[in-house]
């Protein structure tokens, strides 16, 4: 039996509307500022009032910013870490709950413990590898007294902005523990049918995982477009920075003409991907966590 109690739902919803209106506040506050003039923008306080300055202040953004191709340089990031990290994530679960291979407990942790060594915590040897791919097979040379000359670098290219951010720890359990929910009968199913392993996750695995990774590409997509370290690290050429790296470059200096307006346009750019990545996919990534969590 429930029972509905006219007061605690109109708290709730009171509770809702605050919590929405705190949230969405400092974004309609960024709206505004991109639509303001420069001299409206610096005024305190600052009118929540939308401006007519929005198209010019977009336009000077791009231009001074050059976010058009730092936003292509993102979305072919973001693009590639997303397909990249799931592909992985569903080979090795696949592998890990289907396969019977010696140490495979201690695979699984293995692969388990990476989630306590973020990026950051790792960024130097990761370095040290992207600027030398074959710098690991030169130590192993080295120990037997031969030596490698060639060297080959991945710094300021989209494999480098990529292939480091491709391992998944935590995807790789999520489709773990989505396989393991499957049902024996679909193993056995396949065995006789004379499926191959690899027909087996294609046909069967793969369809039943697309809210799964439809869930996934949302999260692991606006991860990849927010990614800021790692890519402020790798490049030093202009034709490859981010969006986010491009903000960056609108954020007034010292002794610069505080252009807060035109930096605000450039924020209000560059979240367009990743809220129409949410918005068009808003049914599957909802549909993805409950089932999930059942």
């Amino acid at each position: 039996m429930i029972e509905h109690n006219p007061w605690l739902d109109r708290f709730c919803w009171l509770l809702l509307t605050l919590s929405i209106v705190l949230m969405c506040f400092p974004i309609y506050y960024c709206f505004v500022a991109a639509t303001l003039s420069l001299s409206d923008v610096t005024h305190t306080p600052m009118t929540l009032i939308p401006g007519m300055d929005l198209l010019k202040n977009l336009k000077d953004a791009i231009g001074k910013g050059g976010l058009a191709t730092q936003m292509l340089n993102s979305f072919i990031m973001a693009s590639g870490i997303t397909l990249g990290k799931i592909s992985i994530s569903m080979l090795s679960a696949f592998a890990i709950s289907y396969f019977e291979f010696p140490f495979k407990k201690t695979a699984f942790w293995l692969i388990f413990i990476t989630l306590m060594l973020p990026i950051e915590v790792r960024i130097l040897p990761t370095y040290e590898i992207a600027a030398n791919i074959l710098g690991p097979f030169k130590k192993v040379g080295e120990l037997f007294d031969y030596t490698i000359y060639w060297e080959y670098s991945i710094l300021n290219s989209y494999s480098g902005l990529i292939l480091p951010l491709t391992a998944s720890a935590t995807a790789t359990f999520l489709f773990r523990q989505f396989f393991l929910s499957m049902p024996d009968e679909l193993t056995d199913a396949a065995k006789m049918d004379g499926a191959t392993p690899m027909q087996f996750f294609r046909k069967i695995l793969l369809p039943l995982s697309k809210t799964n990774i439809a869930a996934l590409t949302v999260i692991i997509f606006i991860y990849g477009w927010n990614q800021y370290l790692w890519p402020q690290l790798i490049t030093t050429t202009d034709d490859m920075k981010t969006a986010v790296m491009g903000i960056n470059n609108l954020i007034p200096k010292e002794d610069e003409l505080p252009e807060w307006n035109i930096a605000m346009a450039g924020s209000l750019i560059t979240m367009i991907p990743p809220i129409l990545v949410v918005v068009f996919m808003q049914k599957w990534f909802v549909k993805g966590l409950v089932e999930e969590s059942k």
